[in-house]
């Protein structure tokens, strides 16, 4: 699935769990938007989600995500599984084009249209148009510096958004 448009980075470090996410929204080279909410808290504020895709296809995963935590109580790994199976399997759903990234203090996990639920090796993962860019930047910085989760978040988003055309510096951040 290619997604274009976005960027949302998640990243561990220390005690910190942040997710960041731009703020525009592009249809074709239009730039529609420069301020959109694509991260939000889940579950009692527990839990991170953020989207690449389209967004209303973006706020139907995040009700029913949010559904399958209350379902399953807040375990995270579950909730992603069952999302991911009726996902791919209800013949509505499984035209929904977004990807998903979710986390708490424990597991950052991808969840996707196609049935997969991924938990990175390291603890960075980044999803959109200029994932690859953020992801590359804040390994490094977490490799390679002595900043703090947030401030890596920051600058591997600002990074992105120098390289990417579809990703801009208005982020929304969530850190718990």
């Amino acid at each position: 699935m290619d997604i274009r448009g976005t960027t949302v980075l998640c990243l561990k470090k220390g005690d910190k769990v942040v997710m960041t996410g731009d703020g525009q929204v592009s249809m074709g080279q239009t730039i529609l938007k420069h301020t959109a909410k694509k991260v939000r808290r889940l579950y009692n504020d527990s839990v991170l989600a953020g989207f690449a895709g389209s967004t209303a296809d973006a706020i139907t995963l995040f009700d029913k995500f949010e559904a399958k935590l209350k379902e399953y109580k807040g375990d995270i790994v579950r909730s992603a599984v069952e999302l991911a199976r009726d996902w791919r399997t209800d013949r509505i759903l499984r035209r929904l084009e977004a990807m998903l990234l979710v986390a708490n203090r424990e597991k950052i996990l991808l969840i996707s249209g196609l049935g997969d639920v991924i938990e990175p090796d390291s603890p960075v993962i980044a999803i959109g148009s200029g994932g690859p860019y953020a992801y590359a930047a804040a390994r490094a910085l977490m490799e390679n510096s002595s900043l703090d989760a947030e401030e890596i978040s920051v600058k591997a988003m600002d990074i992105a958004a120098d390289i990417c055309v579809y990703t801009n510096k208005n982020r929304v951040t969530e850190v718990l």
